[in-house]
């Protein structure tokens, strides 16, 4: 019997024979003829799974990226990703080639979680996209980003996180969900005017939500390989119910502010939403971007970006601190001599080089965004003499430029000296880019480092901080492996009342 009879005789053999091979079709369907970007050879399926470490990708992606160059391919599974690594590689293609890479790819859970079209400041691309962002920037900084109004909510936010730690005095304490609790309550004030206590249970729950769910978003997750998949992967679920948890309470916060809506006097950013809608007709059609789904999107993606990568630098730069001591005495030293106990102001930063140091440096080695988020070509490009098609997936490796050995003279080292001159000035480098770069970088930069300079000096004034006893500083892992970000690990601490110290 030919193979012809054996097809028409058995349907079944027929459907399992199209479920073999056409994932193989649409991997070698898809290969470059040579003038796309090298890389290691993908199998059918699988792709170039089987070679990546997924608990840390931009581990394996850095080492590739030694053999085959500043510009090469990989498969995770059926799709192609282009991977830029190294300074000028990425700079050349977010900054000078901005239009291009400019886009976002949008993940296929994220399409499930907004009912098909992106929304929202992130992962929105297009005209709507650039409204959202020019308005989302223009209504963050009247309500005070960046600006002397939200210095101070910092301010207050840091001393009520002061009284929670004080209020352990001195003994063993996870500092996790204050700090996140603190972080979240800045973008809070932005968004909708106002501040929440820590133990109301439903700001505790939109904290934890909000960083499990970017965890989950990011983490190396089947169903964004294969979304076929489905039901059966547990985090596509667990992430559509938080949807709906996000959905329900935006609606009731929404409807709070809707109701005493006052158009002279707006409180954040929600009510200037609002008051937009109802100043541009047809606000509530698909394309929009000033429809309902947009401002939930919005709301949700401001306070995911804004806690969660704010809290796990600020705690990792406490661990750091716990870590090595020596370089928490000279940070403790340099604030007492310039500015004593009296309120840290923002421009006190460039009286403070060495804690500024710090910071930068705690930014560069914890490394929180390593593969930024995914982009996506705009258009055909011919880049770095390799032709990249329209719509290619786009990961730029920021832990490339962060750890990057001809930029950094101890890349893999704790070393805050990497940003001061031999006189002890503040330098900068040019090779620091943890807010990424380009059209898509964070709009919330100048934020995020305020409330970390005025976080972490308040607390250095109030606090020195220990490992509880009996364990090895030595030992202390500061960072997991999971989600868009890398978190900082959950470590219990002590933090001593400097009276006591």
């Amino acid at each position: 019997m030919g193979l012809s009879e054996v097809l028409i005789s058995s349907p079944g053999s027929v459907l399992g024979l199209v479920l073999v091979l056409l994932p193989v079709y649409l991997i070698y369907n898809n290969l470059d003829s040579g003038q796309g970007p090298p890389g290691p050879k993908p199998v059918p399926i699988l792709g170039n799974l089987l070679q990546i470490d997924l608990k840390k990708p931009y581990e394996t992606l850095t080492q590739l990226s030694k053999q085959y160059g500043p510009v090469f391919t990989v498969w995770m599974g059926p799709q192609k990703v282009v991977v830029l690594a190294g300074y000028k590689t990425i700079k050349e293609a977010l900054v000078k080639h901005a239009e291009v890479f400019g886009n976002r790819h949008v993940l296929p859970i994220m399409k499930d979680n907004t009912r098909g079209s992106p929304h929202g400041v992130i992962w929105s691309n297009g005209e709507k996209w650039r409204e959202l962002r020019r308005f989302a920037l223009t209504n963050l900084r009247d309500f005070g980003m960046g600006r002397k109004v939200c210095e101070d909510k910092i301010i207050e936010e840091a001393q009520c996180l002061c009284q929670v730690f004080n209020d352990f005095r001195g003994k063993v304490f996870d500092m996790t969900e204050p700090v996140n609790c603190a972080v979240s309550n800045i973008i809070s004030s932005l968004v909708y005017g106002s501040r929440f206590e820590y133990n109301d249970p439903e700001f505790t729950t939109l904290v934890k939500y909000t960083t499990t769910n970017i965890h989950l978003l990011g983490s190396p997750s089947i169903y964004n390989l294969f979304p076929w998949l489905g039901r059966l992967v547990p985090n596509r679920n667990t992430i559509l119910k938080q949807r709906e948890w996000f959905a329900e309470q935006n609606q009731r916060f929404s409807k709070k502010l809707r109701d005493t809506l006052n158009p002279q006097m707006p409180r954040g950013f929600v009510d200037a939403f609002m008051l937009r809608q109802k100043n541009v007709s047809g606000s509530e059609a698909p394309d929009s971007p000033y429809q309902e789904e947009n401002l939930a999107a919005a709301v949700l993606q401001l306070f995911a970006a804004g806690t969660e990568t704010m809290s796990a630098t600020l705690r990792s730069a406490l661990l750091l601190m716990v870590k090595y001591p020596h370089i928490q005495d000279q940070v403790r030293e340099e604030i007492f001599r310039v500015i004593g106990t009296r309120e840290v102001q923002t421009e006190d930063r460039k009286d403070l080089p060495f804690t500024d140091a710090v910071l930068h440096e705690t930014q560069r080695i914890t490394n929180i965004v390593p593969l930024s988020l995914p982009r996506q070509t705009s258009q055909d490009i011919t880049f770095q003499k390799y032709f990249i098609k329209r719509g290619t997936t786009v990961w730029p490796l920021l832990t490339s430029v962060l750890y990057e050995e001809s930029e950094w003279e101890k890349p893999h080292s704790f070393y805050p000296a990497h940003f001061l001159h031999k006189d002890g000035t503040f330098r900068k480098r040019d090779a620091f880019m943890p807010f990424s770069a380009g059209r898509r970088i964070c709009l919330g930069e100048g934020l995020a480092r305020m409330e970390l300079f005025i976080f972490f000096v308040t607390l250095m004034q109030r606090f020195r901080f220990t490992a509880p006893p009996g364990v090895n500083v030595d030992e202390l892992e500061l960072m997991s492996h999971v989600g868009f970000t890398l978190n900082s690990v959950p470590h219990k601490l002590c933090a001593i009342p400097s009276r006591m110290c």
